[in-house]
């Protein structure tokens, strides 16, 4: 890594002089998302809504990338090149050609970040700021790529994006989760050099205030109302300045109730109040819980802090809204809304009840472990139980392994815990919650067979 690389923290990327940086290549994505960040996603979104034409190259390209078929990367302003192989080990040189800012589109942007203190204290900080894609675009600067701003040039001889081009394209996006300043840098500027601009135009704001708002004020605010060229550390010595923050409130002993809506003035049309009545008591004790998440450990009251999970999909929350709705009418509506029977929608509050979105994943998605998984899979569980006491197993498709001779499965979730399932009728039904343990999960299935757990 050369010493510019290293001064600025660019573990994955290697510098090379300002103008130009070399990626490695990156390993290939099992499951879950492509991407980590709020850069990595704001790039593939605006590649899939405008950048590429047609949807064929967008879909080879994104399997060509997630399969770890792109090599390392060049990126230098107005070019990003790769070499990228196809399934038979064939390798093309991919270039794709980036619409670079203007000198005048530069000043723009420059004048744009050093008026926001927000900005121009995130980038001289070494963060590029989300909220400076909304600002630029208010000024006429289009950071993320439009139309007719990635050209494609292949040796595979595509007249126009090909997987090859489309997978570098995609490719992108895992290096602005590294660094989004590699966006700039493609634009035309490198990190080094913006800074340097940066640096130089705010020191001459803050030396001549007289030029932006007449005479100086006492506390150095300019005739803007800025404080340009104010350390932080005499910002937040200014006690009238910087008040201190009131106490957090107190979390509630409970969750509020809803308002009744059962009144004497008959519903709109297809308006159910009972069924309002119940969505604004989940909100209620949602709120609650993420205000404990927020607050900690709920003080005087004794609550557990939960963790702030992820939103739940459409699919998933109707099963959430029905594992915990409290009349039978409601899970009907909710199975009807998601396109689910009342069997099945019973199967998926059954298996939320024992974990959650995790659970639910287990049983209505199939996923097919990589041979290192299978392999971990299968030694452990080779080692769950002693030779004479281990149940024959047969692996019935993806990450499902069935007793032999038993209504009995184990299926293996992504974060590598065991489910217990058991058979009810045509159906493999959820016994029980995970277990790191195969055989303590297995047991617990065969424990709800001998009880009737399983349907």
């Amino acid at each position: 890594m050369s010493a510019y690389g290293e001064a600025h923290g660019h573990g994955r990327g290697q510098g090379r002089g300002d103008d130009e940086r070399t990626f490695e290549a990156l390993p290939p994505v099992h499951g879950g998302g492509f991407t980590r960040t709020w850069w990595g996603r704001a790039w593939l979104k605006a590649l899939e809504d405008s950048a590429l034409d047609g949807p064929r190259a967008l879909k080879a390209g994104r399997r060509h990338a997630r399969g770890g078929a792109v090599g390392a990367v060049s990126v230098r302003p107005g070019r990003i090149t790769a070499l990228v192989k196809d399934r038979d080990g064939t390798a093309y040189r991919a270039d794709v050609l980036v619409r670079e800012f203007s000198e005048e589109q530069w000043e723009r942007l420059l004048g744009l970040a050093v008026d926001s203190a927000g900005h121009i204290a995130a980038l001289l900080d070494r963060d590029m700021p989300p909220h400076l894609v909304e600002d630029a675009a208010a000024a006429g600067l289009d950071l993320l790529p439009g139309i007719g701003d990635l050209d494609p040039e292949c040796g595979c001889e595509a007249w126009d994006h090909c997987a090859h081009t489309a997978a570098l394209c995609y490719q992108v996006a895992r290096l602005l989760d590294e660094d989004p300043f590699v966006l700039l840098l493609m634009r035309g500027r490198g990190e080094r050099t913006l800074l340097e601009q940066l640096q130089e135009r705010s020191a001459a704001r803050a030396a001549a205030p007289s030029a932006r708002g007449g005479e100086e004020t006492g506390g150095g605010f300019d005739g803007a109302g800025g404080m340009p060229g104010v350390s932080a550390e005499e910002v937040f010595a200014a006690a009238f300045l910087v008040p201190p923050l009131p106490a957090p409130p107190a979390v509630p002993a409970a969750p509020g109730r809803s308002p009744s809506l059962d009144t004497d003035t008959p519903p709109e049309p297809g308006v159910d109040p009972a069924a309002l009545e119940f969505l604004a008591q989940d909100a209620a004790t949602r709120a609650y819980r993420l205000l404990g998440a927020v607050l900690g450990a709920g003080g005087a009251h004794g609550t557990t802090a939960d963790p702030i999970e992820a939103p739940p999909t459409v699919a998933q929350d109707a099963v959430r809204l029905a594992a915990g709705a409290p009349v039978p009418w409601i899970a009907g509506r909710l199975a009807s809304g998601s396109g689910r029977s009342l069997t099945e929608l019973d199967l998926a509050t059954r298996a939320w009840r024992f974990g959650g979105a995790a659970a639910l994943a287990v049983l209505e998605e199939e996923w097919t472990p990589d041979a290192e998984a299978l392999d971990r899979a299968g030694a452990r569980l080779a080692g769950a139980w002693a030779d004479d006491e281990r149940p024959v197993l047969r692996r019935a498709g993806g990450a499902r392994w069935t007793v032999v001779g038993a209504e009995a499965q184990l299926r293996l979730g992504e974060d590598g815990r065991w489910w217990p399932y058991r058979k009810a009728g045509a159906r493999w039904s959820p016994a029980g919650p995970a277990d790191r343990d195969p055989a303590a999960a297995l047991a617990t299935a065969f424990a709800a067979g001998a009880t009737g757990g399983g349907g």
